[in-house]
């Protein structure tokens, strides 16, 4: 199994898309290269942390590759705007790939390269490696399964 970390606005619907791709294992939404050691989210959501929302996909690589977890990533995120996704405003709630394989890079560059030439702007996704992950508190964990009308920004039936 192989793991991938991935922010992009409020966890709870990157979580919720992300779950349903088949070959994904498990996900757990947490706080994402910050600086704080055992942030909690009120202390995430006041923005002086560091740390991003996200989310760690534990992956099987026999039934899903990461190029095509990727791409179905870029397909939910806006990668050319800065610390915000949707109405979701601050720098908690920037874009992110955060890999632990450095093999992993080339194939997220690939993706970054080619989903590039859709936009006339920079994609500004960070992509960096993976410097810590601290999961959040067990109600955000598979919130919008738990709350089926809760907040999302995510077009959780996109292709």
């Amino acid at each position: 199994m192989k793991t991938i970390v991935v922010a992009g606005g409020c966890f709870w619907g990157v979580e919720a898309y992300m779950s349903r791709i088949d070959g994904i294992i498990e996900t757990v939404v947490g706080y994402a290269n910050g600086t704080k050691k055992n942030p909690t989210y009120d202390e995430v959501c006041v923005g002086n942390t560091g740390y991003a929302e996200a989310c760690l996909i534990s992956y099987d690589e026999e039934i899903v590759s990461l190029e095509k977890i990727l791409n179905k990533f870029w397909g939910i995120i806006d990668p050319i705007v800065s610390n915000r996704q949707g109405p979701d405003i601050g720098t908690q709630y920037r874009s992110g790939i955060f890999y632990s394989d450095e093999k992993d890079l080339d194939v997220i560059l690939k993706t970054k390269d080619e989903i590039q030439n859709k936009y006339p702007k920079p994609i500004l996704t960070e992509i960096k490696p993976l410097s810590c992950f601290y999961d959040a508190e067990d109600y955000h964990q598979k919130y919008l399964k738990k709350n089926p009308g809760g907040y999302c920004h995510i077009n959780l039936n996109a292709d």
